[in-house]
């Protein structure tokens, strides 16, 4: 089939990536979005429990919250036991198949359930108003004549190859045009289809991820109204079902009530501001109904899981949210690494944005075992990181610090592994603000009345700024009438 059946858009390099037909697969989502839209699927779904539930949402809820949700090919660890046994059974079977069509007369039982499997592939890539093609394929591939010239020694496995090798250059997406071209060029019937298969896996991966591409405004416009309904279809089954969301939210309403314990003492740290400023401390404002969620999205980033039940209305969203605990929990460390250090060495050395980024990566390197061993790795961090300061220090032809203010640095720094640690503290509660800030005013305001002492993890913080309020704006707008009516007693 020539190549030039292939419609490939100029005008945005990113569609090149999209194959003729999978360009086609926008219209196909506009035809068929009332058989694959969520309502539809939506109707047959038998709901059990919770966890049912949450599964079968989950994709459809990772669309819509994760821009940069793609599907792939799962990859197991290279030294693993269970990689080690399919490379065996995967290189037996083709081995296998390499003595099946070098016997005399050959074997071509494999070889035949190999192109069964390669054409169910091929018309899976096929749209629906394809019928010419997918009728020419049925053709060409049709089994029970395949069977028939191989039970006469008659198959053309080299013939049906470059058929199929001409149908892939016309369904494949032009990223993947390199790799067909490759398989071409190979003449070993086993390599090739090898070869086949791993680019056929590669192209059914560009239309699943083309296809979610093109679903994704439609999931975004009703994936509110369709996750609400679902959970109102599970609260009616178990009326119970809102017990730690309402836990969770008397929480949130009893810490806004409750001052927080000082931490003014920075006597130890008499040359790092650590004050609020106006605008920080005004952004704190009296419990409401809002500011009582805001606070519960916060207290999830320092989530206990041992002594509290995670709330119904964040389930889907759990594993997310662990992953930006610890990002918030590494910053913290980091800023006040950076912090500690900077009252030690002045603002000179700091000054230097590859400096301050050396530090800032070493930091994080030597982190990574912080929570199962927070005085290990503090103890490595103020090692390195006096050393890296007396370097800098060198470098720019600057006084070494001495022996005394080395000791000093490494003990405050090795002092930061403890929770109540001033600085740590501090750092806590500035970042904490910032995203509740960034919750109430909006991402775009609060970066511009950035905190003091963050301005280290600048870029840092406000990515994982951005990810958060996005993520807790689209649960309140899905469980905003649930969270209300739940603080109608509350508060």
């Amino acid at each position: 089939m020539p190549k030039s059946e292939k419609t490939v858009p100029q005008n945005d390099s990113k569609e090149k990536e999209s194959t003729s037909h999978v360009s086609e697969k926008a219209e196909q989502s506009q035809e068929d979005k009332s058989c694959c839209s969520p309502e539809s699927r939506a109707q047959g779904c038998s709901v059990p429990d919770l966890t049912d539930e949450v599964s079968k949402l989950s994709i459809a809820h990772e669309i819509v919250v994760n821009q940069d949700f793609y599907m792939e090919e799962k990859v197991l660890p290279p030294d693993s036991a269970e990689s080690e046994f399919m490379e065996k059974m995967y290189n037996a079977f083709w081995d296998h198949l390499r003595e099946q069509l070098s016997s005399t007369p050959p074997d071509f039982t494999y070889a035949l359930d190999l192109l069964e499997k390669v054409k169910g592939i091929l018309l899976s890539l096929l749209l629906p108003r394809q019928n010419r093609l997918k009728n020419e394929i049925e053709e060409a591939l049709d089994m029970d004549l395949l069977k028939q010239e191989a039970e006469h020694g008659a198959l053309d496995v080299p013939h049906l190859s470059s058929y199929i090798l001409n149908l892939m250059t016309l369904l494949c997406a032009p990223i993947r045009d390199e790799e067909v071209q490759k398989l071409e060029n190979i003449t070993d019937p086993v390599h090739l289809l090898k070869g086949i298969f791993h680019v056929l896996g590669l192209m059914k991966m560009d239309m699943v991820n083309y296809t979610i591409r093109s679903l994704r405004p439609y999931l975004q416009e009703h994936s509110i109204q369709y996750e609400r309904a679902k959970f109102q279809e599970l609260l009616n089954k178990q009326p119970n079902l809102l017990d730690y969301t309402t836990k969770w939210l008397t929480k949130a309403a009893t810490d806004l009530t409750t001052p927080l314990p000082s931490s003014s003492d920075t006597s130890s740290f008499s040359s790092i501001d650590c004050s609020p400023s106006d605008s920080e401390a005004n952004s704190i404002e009296s419990p409401s109904p809002t500011m009582v969620v805001y606070q519960g999205y916060l207290n999830l980033l320092v989530w206990d899981p041992e002594n509290e039940e995670f709330p119904e209305t964040l389930l889907m969203d759990r594993i997310r949210l662990r992953e930006m605990e610890s990002r918030f929990n590494q910053l913290a460390i980091v800023a006040s690494v950076l912090l500690v250090a900077r009252s030690f060495c002045g603002r000179v050395l700091f000054s230097s944005s590859k400096f301050v980024d050396k530090l800032k990566c070493v930091t994080k390197a030597l982190t990574e075992e912080f929570n199962s061993k927070p005085e290990e790795a503090m103890l490595s961090v103020s090692e390195q990181v006096s050393q890296e300061i007396q370097q800098g220090l060198k470098d720019m032809g600057l006084t070494a610090l001495s022996s005394d203010n080395i000791a000093s640095l490494k003990g405050q720094l090795r002092n930061i592994a403890k929770k109540d640690n001033c600085v740590r503290t501090i750092i806590d509660q500035r970042i904490r603000l910032f995203l509740k800030c960034s919750l109430i005013r909006g991402m775009h305001e609060s970066l511009l009345d950035f905190p003091g002492g963050l301005i280290f993890i600048e870029g840092e913080l406000a990515e994982l700024g951005w990810k958060f309020v996005n993520l807790m704006h689209h649960n309140k707008e899905v469980f905003a009438p649930y969270y209300a009516e739940i603080l109608k007693n509350v508060i």
